[in-house]
């Protein structure tokens, strides 16, 4: 089933928008495991995942976000405008790497924050397509941003893990003052 094709779907097949974990949550600070069934569960995972990152709105969401410790991310940089710019990568590795950029982001697992953070203005992924066929992606600019920070995910880490100095200790105390108000 293609993601957002639920019209011809009963309804406990379609999919849901799940909750995204926020910073500070165990899932997001450990390394994600292999995939290793391609079965319902994670065709139902993955549709999840892309109903959740369009409703956020993002152009990418890691498993790990969503709760779920395993080597999977969806990412879209049209944010949904063009179907044909979802790509789905299963258990992806690093290939190549070049250059610098250093652009503003954010995260959806740590909303109202952004910083600039150094990435890769070009890569080059492999894994597995959602029905474990080997692939291979480039990404460039901001395809190659969501692409790394993503891959961050999966291996633990947040754009704020990136940061240095008094940038990043801004932004952990200001997000572990919420999470004592009970507003985080």
């Amino acid at each position: 089933m293609a993601a957002g094709d639920h019209a011809a779907c009963p309804p406990f097949l379609r999919a849901m928008i799940r909750p995204i974990l926020r910073y500070g949550a165990d899932t997001l600070h450990g390394s994600a495991s292999e995939v290793q069934r391609f079965d319902d569960d994670l065709q139902r995972l993955i549709d999840d995942m892309v109903d959740t990152m369009y409703a956020a709105p993002g152009v990418g969401l890691a498993a790990p976000q969503v709760g779920v410790s395993q080597r999977l991310f969806v990412a879209d940089p049209s944010a949904g405008r063009s179907a044909d710019e979802l790509i789905i990568l299963i258990n992806p590795r690093l290939v190549e790497e070049d250059g610098v950029q250093r652009e503003e982001e954010g995260c959806l697992s740590l909303p109202g924050f952004t910083a600039a953070v150094p990435r890769p203005t070009r890569l080059v992924l492999e894994g597995q397509n959602r029905d474990g066929a080997t692939t291979s992606v480039e990404g460039e600019g901001l395809l190659a941003r969501v692409f790394s920070h993503e891959l961050d995910h999966l291996d633990g880490a947040l754009f704020v893990n990136r940061l240095r100095g008094i940038r990043r200790d801004l932004i952990v105390r200001r997000v572990r003052k919420l999470q004592r108000s009970g507003k985080w």
